[in-house]
């Protein structure tokens, strides 16, 4: 069944969770698309999986557009979801139109994320009336890690739990069908969902969440040096990956591959004749040889 705006908010009315991953590219859009899962996620979190920085800061909406294009072209079913890049969206409305405008035209999304709370409604309200569908993300914002002083759980006293609550119910107010909640507490993410009627879709925020979103390389093993206290690894990938390539590195220094089952054959009168003509003294590649070839 194809995944669309309505049939994910109708998985919360029947109480059936959702299943979200990030995705960059179209091999493993593939994958995805024959395992089931409901949305993809070109997040920007592309910036640091994909493209080596250290947060997502740098991403621009043609990196989005770039990858999101690439995604879409393996998709069938599933939901495509493209972020909103930092300062796509925040420095006026209408800036968050047209890039928006450009992820789904050029991007070929069916829908855009930006974070923000009750700060980007405006943003969402004009988004929304633009005919484009858009999930809100609150609690822990990675574009506002400056701000955050790191990632960190968001939401552990009271004024700050019961900002995310405001803001849950604004970003719903403004017109968002569906919300991701980042690194917020089980029993506040829990309510939170309970009290909106759009989804709800965790990462770091329990079981009490309507959907869950991972990065796809995290939940793959694909990473070794950092993992978050929310993160599963359901296959270490990474490590097959790792045997894989120096199995390879092996076989070609060692001359076991390619063997002869890789190999193409050609007729060996054909081969005589072609080291015949390269023993000759007059054998030269002249430049009218290659405009034939041309």
């Amino acid at each position: 069944m194809k995944n669309t705006v309505t049939t994910l908010q109708q998985m919360k009315k029947d109480g059936e969770k959702i299943s979200m991953l990030t995705c960059y590219d179209y091999s493993t859009a593939c994958l995805m698309e024959e395992s089931g899962i409901n949305a993809i996620l070109i997040g920007d979190s592309l910036g640091m999986t994909m493209m080596g920085y250290s947060d997502t800061l740098p991403v621009t909406v043609d990196d989005i557009i770039h990858h999101c294009a690439s995604v879409s072209r393996g998709l069938k079913d599933t939901f495509l979801v493209a972020d909103m890049p930092f300062m796509s969206y925040q420095t006026s409305v209408y800036d968050a139109v047209k890039n928006a405008g450009r992820l789904i035209k050029e991007g070929h999304a069916q829908a855009v994320k930006l974070e923000g709370g009750a700060s980007v409604c405006e943003q969402i309200r004009a988004i929304v009336n633009a005919d484009i569908p858009v999930v809100a993300h609150i609690g822990l914002t990675p574009q506002s890690i400056n701000a955050f002083g790191g990632f960190k759980v968001q939401g552990k006293n009271v004024e700050r739990a019961i900002q995310i609550l405001k803001d849950a119910k604004a970003v719903e107010e403004a017109g968002a069908f569906m919300v991701t909640l980042e690194c917020v507490p089980e029993e506040l993410a829990t309510l939170i969902s309970q009290e909106l009627t759009i989804p709800t879709i965790g990462i770091g925020a329990g079981n009490g969440c309507d959907g869950q979103v991972l990065v796809y390389q995290d939940m793959l093993g694909m990473f070794t040096g950092f993992k978050p206290k929310f993160v599963k690894h359901f296959a270490n990938i990474g490590e097959e990956m790792k045997r894989a390539f120096k199995e390879y590195d092996s076989e070609v220094k060692s001359k076991a591959f390619p063997s002869a089952e890789h190999n193409f054959k050609i007729d060996s009168e054909v081969m005589e004749e072609v080291r015949k003509a390269a023993a000759t003294k007059e054998f030269t590649v002249t430049l009218e040889d290659e405009r034939v070839k041309a």
